[in-house]
């Protein structure tokens, strides 16, 4: 789950894939860098005991990171995101 999370925010906020030559530029993780614990936010994952049939999740934490962040940017700021690549600049109040 945290993991996913990594990989969701990194692709929120640091990533750009770029192409030329009629394919992506970015092969593998050393030109696609993930955020550094640095970067990262405390994250706190929670398990929810249910009866149901337990099943595998996937990837599943990875889709919701980039309209989570820019929902919680609108709520404190009032200010719409509306691109997946999200830069400082676009989090500023003033921006």
């Amino acid at each position: 789950m945290e993991g996913g999370i990594v990989d969701g925010l990194t692709a929120a906020m640091k990533v750009q894939i770029t192409s030329g030559q009629s394919r992506a530029q970015q092969s593998n993780y050393h030109d696609y860098p993930l955020l550094r614990f640095s970067e990262m936010p405390l994250i706190e994952v929670y398990i929810i005991e249910s009866d149901a049939h337990p099943i595998g999740i996937g990837k599943m934490e990875v889709s919701p990171i980039a309209p989570a962040i820019t929902n919680a940017v609108f709520a404190a700021t009032g200010k719409r995101i509306r691109k997946i690549l999200i830069f400082k600049e676009d989090l500023a109040e003033n921006a």
